[in-house]
């Protein structure tokens, strides 16, 4: 699925990275990368906050930026290469089931990937494993839907035409964690330390429905193939009730949503 999105997620690299800039600076703020530190970012994408990381670390230290799917690995790696940072190796590594040695970073980051993960508890007690003692990680998630229409509302008008609930029940998607207490015990429960979550706000604008709508739905991974596949009266009908569902949220010369993600930090500690 995320390997089937991959390109678009390439194509459109610097728009998520812009759209995701605020939880990227809390992330970095609350885990703090030094000058040789090791850094790991799971679910990379196209590698945005690896790319912001290495700065950090500098020439002396290694950013891994890593995901479930190898083309989007090797989308973070041009990335990187192309910026001129030799400090960045890419690894395809599973959320839940992280193939790398005990105790082997410094930082662990994830921006909007935690949440499609199969099993949470595992993938933050995976996480807990790979940090060194004090070691910080910080991840990012979706906020309440409610709190999010740039994609609550696409949600609600896919399922009202496909006359099913998008995402299905029983499948991770982008608010499968975005209630706060939830998220903190999933870190505690892993055996981090100093656990904190906190309300970061990420609102969304864009010049017109048709670029909004295209860039959410490309970078939608388990939406865009459903969307691809609707015939054309299934696509009238969809744009019909997406131009209603958006008429608040225009400004005399901009559709602007707002936007809420979760920033869920914590530390590996000593003993």
């Amino acid at each position: 699925m995320w390997a089937s999105v991959a390109p678009a997620w390439g194509e459109h690299a610097g728009y998520a990275d812009a759209r995701g800039a605020a939880m990227t600076a809390r992330l970095l703020e609350v885990t703090a990368p030094r000058p040789g530190g090791r850094v790991l970012e799971l679910a990379c994408g196209p590698g945005g906050v690896g790319i912001a990381a290495a700065r950090l670390v500098g020439t002396a230290g290694e950013v891994v930026v890593s995901d479930v799917a190898a083309e989007m690995t090797a989308i973070a790696a041009a990335r990187a290469a192309d910026l001129g940072l030799a400090n960045v190796r890419a690894l395809t590594l599973d959320l839940d089931d992280l193939d790398q040695p005990d105790q082997a970073y410094d930082v662990v980051l994830c921006r909007e990937g935690l949440m499609f993960a199969f099993d949470p508890a595992r993938a933050a007690a995976e996480v807990r494993r790979v940090l060194r003692p004090g070691g910080r990680m910080a991840v990012s998630v979706w906020g309440p839907r409610a709190a999010n229409p740039w994609l609550g509302v696409v949600f609600d008008a896919v399922g009202a035409v496909l006359g099913t609930p998008v995402p299905p029940p029983g499948i991770p998607g982008p608010f499968a964690l975005a209630d706060a207490d939830r998220l903190g015990r999933l870190l505690t429960g892993a055996g981090l330390a100093d656990v904190a979550v906190e309300e970061v706000p990420v609102p969304l604008r864009d010049r017109s429905l048709d670029a909004w709508l295209t860039r959410t739905s490309a970078l939608a991974g388990p939406l865009a193939k459903r969307l691809a596949m609707l015939d054309e009266p299934a696509r009238r009908a969809l744009r019909a009730r997406l131009e209603e569902a958006v008429r608040p949220y225009w400004t005399p010369d901009a559709l602007a949503f707002p936007g809420l993600a979760l920033v869920a930090s914590g530390r590996r500690a000593y003993t």
